[in-house]
């Protein structure tokens, strides 16, 4: 029994296996923004059920691809403002490296 206890690890949660806590504001407005984003995309869901014109989906999805670019662009900002500069304070300078991969990975 000890063994299965011993086995069992704190879940990651993304790919890279970090973490970062968030403030509440910040996780809110991170959180509302998703929360928008998703009921757009129920929107859209639901207009291609009604069987909505092909040029009116293709604007909801515009807006929701612009709405996830505002979300990447707070998340990106919040990330500089903390994470980054945090790491670069405490002389970890490896973390511009990872910014520089992230932002290829962005910009594609």
């Amino acid at each position: 029994m000890s063994d299965i206890i011993d086995s069992v690890q704190e879940p990651q949660c993304c790919c890279s296996g970090k973490t970062k806590k968030r403030d509440e504001k910040e996780f809110r407005d991170l959180m509302n923004r998703l929360k928008r984003i998703e009921g757009q995309v129920r929107g859209v869901e639901g207009m291609l059920e009604k069987n909505a014109y092909c040029t009116d989906i293709l604007i909801q999805v515009s807006a929701i691809s612009s709405a996830l670019n505002s979300f990447n662009k707070a998340l990106l900002a919040n990330h500089m403002r903390s994470c980054v500069a945090d790491n670069i304070r405490e002389g970890n300078d490896e973390v511009i490296d990872e910014m520089v991969a992230v932002l290829q990975k962005l910009m594609k």
